[in-house]
């Protein structure tokens, strides 16, 4: 039937018929495409950011596609080496790693541990001096850049908590330079996701060449460099596609015969676009004149709208019947667990389904218990 939801050949409906929704559903294709298309525009490594979606099979399939690994806690370390990452391709940042986090992360013997405060610096030396063993750190930096993109998403700014200021570098090295237990091997920074303006990262870049330069200045061997990630995705149907192949040549144009390796940390832009949520209604009812379809995919299943108002395209499986505004709204004890407001969708009624669009990125990592 031509009216059937299909995903590679797949009929939807059949999996429904195997499973209980609300569900997210994947296409391998889309992430194997999607990364390939990166690959072939950006000259450097692709560490995955594995925060986005840490579902085991999308690991695996990143890891087979050639992918190296940028992780923020130890869960998604174990869950990288589980999907067999080579250990070597594993970046571990984060604002707030444990002294059992860092064992475990030199133990697995990773490429860089970046490092974000003073006080981690101390830490990683005095747990290097512990088990006798030179740790391999990056730095990352906090450039100061606004990345012009949602406040909750941002993270290059002075008053973010992320990074060490550039002002501080001078300071930085010196202390690594007086700690025995640590090599700096790289520099890494990320100034936020959802950046749709190629100029925000000439910025970056550029503030980071400059930085390079002057850390192999101070005779220190730089290795690597880390340009960070967010590219932007396009949630609403009439905004125009990220340009990847305008930032390819202006990685390019600004790093040319450069003595250390590049590396980005892309995780939205290579699985948003694969995942959709099969979401089943429940009840329909009127208040204060607005029809509200009640799914059962609330916020307990899908967090953006009620966190970043964030707006995602949704279709109806029914595609029939006069056109009706709706507000969707999940079944959580909450007035924020609203999907989408005063969207128009043919007449639907109970048990019915829609399939909520793009929600490959900060979907399913970001459930939870709660009702």
């Amino acid at each position: 039937n031509d009216n059937q939801p299909f995903v590679e050949e797949v009929c939807i409906n059949d999996i429904i018929n195997s499973h209980s929704t609300p569900f997210y559903l994947y296409s391998q294709k889309i992430i194997k495409d999607t990364f390939n298309n990166l690959k072939k525009n950006l000259s450097g490594e692709i560490l995955y950011a594995v925060k986005a979606n840490s579902n085991q099979s999308i690991l695996k399939l990143l890891k087979n596609c050639g992918a190296g690994a940028d992780v923020v806690s130890v869960g998604e370390l174990e869950r990288c080496i589980n999907a067999g990452f080579d250990s070597n391709k594993i970046i571990f940042e984060g604002v707030g790693k444990s002294e059992e986090d860092i064992e475990f992360a030199i133990k697995q013997n990773i490429k860089l541990i970046n490092v974000e405060s003073f006080d981690e610096l101390t830490l990683i030396n005095n747990i290097g001096k512990k088990m006798n063993k030179k740790i391999k750190i990056g730095i990352r930096l906090n450039p100061d850049i606004d990345s012009h993109t949602l406040e909750k998403i941002s993270t290059g700014n002075k008053t973010d908590k992320f990074g060490i200021e550039l002002n501080q570098l001078d300071k930085i090295i010196l202390q690594i330079k007086s700690s025995p237990n640590v090599s700096l091997d790289g520099i890494s920074c990320h100034i936020g996701s959802q950046i749709h303006n190629i100029n925000t990262f000439k910025k970056v870049f550029e503030t980071m060449k400059k930085t390079a330069s002057l850390i192999l200045s101070k005779k220190i061997n730089l290795k690597y460099v880390d340009l960070g990630g967010g590219f932007g995705v396009n949630y609403e149907e009439n905004q125009n596609e990220f340009d990847i192949k305008g930032l390819g040549e202006l990685i390019k144009s600004i790093f040319s015969n450069e003595p250390y390796e590049i590396s980005f940390e892309p995780g939205r832009y290579l699985v948003a676009k694969a995942g959709i949520l099969i979401t089943k209604i429940l009840t329909l009812k009127q208040n204060g004149g607005i029809n509200f379809l009640i799914t059962d995919a609330g916020m307990q299943t899908f967090l953006r709208p009620a966190m970043y108002h964030a707006s995602h395209k949704i279709l109806p499986f029914n595609q029939i019947g006069k056109k009706t505004t709706y507000t969707i709204a999940g079944p959580i004890c909450e007035s924020s667990d609203i999907i989408i407001k005063d969207i128009k969708l043919p007449y639907q009624t109970k048990d019915n389904f829609l399939i909520i669009c793009d929600v490959g990125a900060y979907g399913s990592v970001m459930s939870s218990n709660y009702n």
